[in-house]
Order: C-alpha cells, then sequence, then structure tokens
C-alpha cells in the first residue's frame, strides 16, 4: 500500500494522511488543504468501518428487494429508475471530482479511472435498460423500496468520493515501479469479473423476461455458484484493488465482499428452500468450489 500514516505537523488543522497523500499542487492554502485531507482520511476510515456492520445486518436481515421482495419497507419505485439514481453518483460525481486533482491530466490516472467508470456506466444506465426490457418490474408491488435506494445512493456518493479523489489527488505516480504490473495483472481480473458479471445478469434477464415465475438458472457459471454476477463483481472489485495497491481500492474491495457475499449466501438458501431436491446439490452459493 502506498497510504503510509503520518500525522505530526505542526499544524493540526493541515493532518496528513501520509507522505504519499501530499498532492503535487500549485500551493493550495493550508486551510483548504487541511481540510480536503481531512475530509478523505475520514471518508476513507468511514468506508472500512461500514464493512463489519454491513455483514452482521446481513446475516440476520435481507435487503427486500428482488427474490427477498417483502411488505413493510415503506414506498416503492420502478427497479429501472431505482437502479438508474442509486448508481449514478459513481458517474457524475466521478466526472465532477476528477478535473480538480492534481493528478487529473495524469494518463496513468486516467487509465485507472476507466475501469471503474465502464462499470458504473453498465450499472447505471445500460443495466436499468434491460431491466426495463424484462418487463418484469410493471407491478407496482414488486417495486424498489425508495429506503433502499436511498441507502444505496448514500454509498455510492461515499465511494465515488473516495475511489475519484484517490485516483486523481492523492495516489503518487511518479516513481512507481510497479504501477503497469499492477494496471495490467488487476485488470485481468476486472475485465473476466466484468465478462461473468455483465453474462450472469442476461441469464437472469432473460429468464425474468421468459415470464412463469422463478426458474433455476443453468449454464456456464451457475453450474458452479448460485450467484456468478456477484461472484463477477468481487472479482472485478478485487482486480480494482490490486490496480490502485491504495487503501482505497482495498477498502471497495473488502466492502463488496461484505456486502455480496452475505447476500449471495441468502440467495443460495432462497433457491435451496424453493426447488429442493431439484436444485443442483453440489452449486456453491458464490465462490466456486469453496462457499
Amino acid at each position: 500500500m502506498r497510504y503510509v500514516t503520518n500525522l505530526k505537523t505542526d499544524q493540526p488543522q493541515i493532518s496528513q494522511l501520509d507522505s504519499n497523500l501530499q498532492p503535487e499542487s500549485s500551493n493550495p492554502s493550508p486551510t483548504v488543504m487541511g481540510w480536503d485531507q481531512a475530509l478523505f482520511r475520514n471518508s476513507l476510515l468511514a468506508l472500512y468501518l461500514i464493512g463489519p456492520p454491513t455483514v452482521v445486518s446481513l446475516r440476520f436481515l435481507q435487503a427486500p428487494y428482488g427474490k427477498h421482495i417483502r411488505p413493510g419497507w415503506g414506498p416503492t419505485m420502478s427497479a429501472p429508475l431505482a437502479w438508474f439514481l442509486m448508481e449514478s453518483p459513481t458517474l457524475w460525481l466521478t466526472l465532477l471530482l476528477f478535473p480538480s486533482g492534481d493528478h487529473s491530466s495524469d494518463s496513468k490516472a486516467l487509465l485507472l479511472i476507466s475501469p471503474f467508470l465502464l462499470h458504473y456506466l453498465n450499472r447505471t444506465c445500460f443495466y436499468p435498460i434491460r431491466l426495463l426490457w424484462s418487463g418484469t418490474r410493471r407491478n407496482a408491488t414488486a417495486g424498489f423500496p425508495v429506503i433502499v435506494a436511498i441507502m444505496a445512493f448514500g454509498f455510492n456518493l461515499l465511494n465515488a468520493y473516495v475511489q475519484t479523489r484517490s485516483v486523481s489527488h492523492y495516489v503518487k505516480y511518479e516513481g512507481d515501479g510497479w504501477f503497469w504490473w499492477r494496471f495490467f495483472g488487476g485488470g485481468v481480473v476486472f475485465v473476466m469479473g466484468m465478462a461473468v458479471n455483465i453474462w450472469s445478469d442476461g441469464v437472469l434477464v432473460g429468464l425474468k423476461r421468459s415470464g412463469g415465475g422463478y426458474k433455476v438458472p443453468k449454464g456456464g457459471w451457475f453450474e458452479l455458484v448460485s450467484c456468478p454476477n456477484y461472484l463477477g463483481e468481487i472479482m472485478e472489485w478485487l482486480g480494482w484493488g490490486v490496480m490502485c495497491g491504495s487503501w482505497a481500492g482495498l477498502g471497495f474491495f473488502l466492502y463488496t465482499c461484505a456486502n455480496l457475499v452475505p447476500r449471495a449466501r441468502a440467495n443460495h438458501t432462497w433457491y435451496l428452500n424453493k426447488f429442493g431436491e431439484d436444485y443442483p446439490i453440489n452449486r456453491k452459493a458464490v465462490i466456486p468450489f469453496l462457499y
């Protein structure tokens, strides 16, 4: 990791994350620099702190949408609209903040932020369109709880800020001899994960479009795990963490696991309860052959 804590300073309001978090800036005022570093540090810390409560809460309470939709969670909205709105900060906030970073014109920073934007272009724009085409969200009772969308919107605000400021401002690229090794190695994992994620979403949306209620997904990665869509996303952010080589990238990967692994377990249990002996007994929840 390239963030090493160093809080020794003569001016408390300019507390630093570390020497590598010292942006190569054009002499910003100490007050502005201190405020920005404090905001980034606290946001990064929050990204780590919300992981454990997420694991614990999802162990006992599943987010009430999709297979787990149920009454009692307040008003609902169209699922395609919910996905578009709650994922949107990853695009507009990233594009808004990135140019203000000291490394915004650095080719390495531009390359690094591209996979992040590519994933969320799919998740914010293309995935909701696929849901609309599936024709499965016309009934308001099968909608998406507004409170869940609001919580997801808040997380995406936090994460988009942390990832964008890390890549465009706080990560130091000069003298990083491992950058290209990490970028290409992590990039392979990211691309593989994104392919698995998009393919799996396509299979699930196709089953919904065919009508007749829930069916057992079959073929490809579904022969190994119940939730290859989650597996693919975990792979993506593992690759992203490798590419970044930063606490921000690692934090996002860990939170992804904290969020998706319990949900995969719940989906796997749901499949087993619904289909019983008709469900493949050797299929795991999210990690092939292991879990």
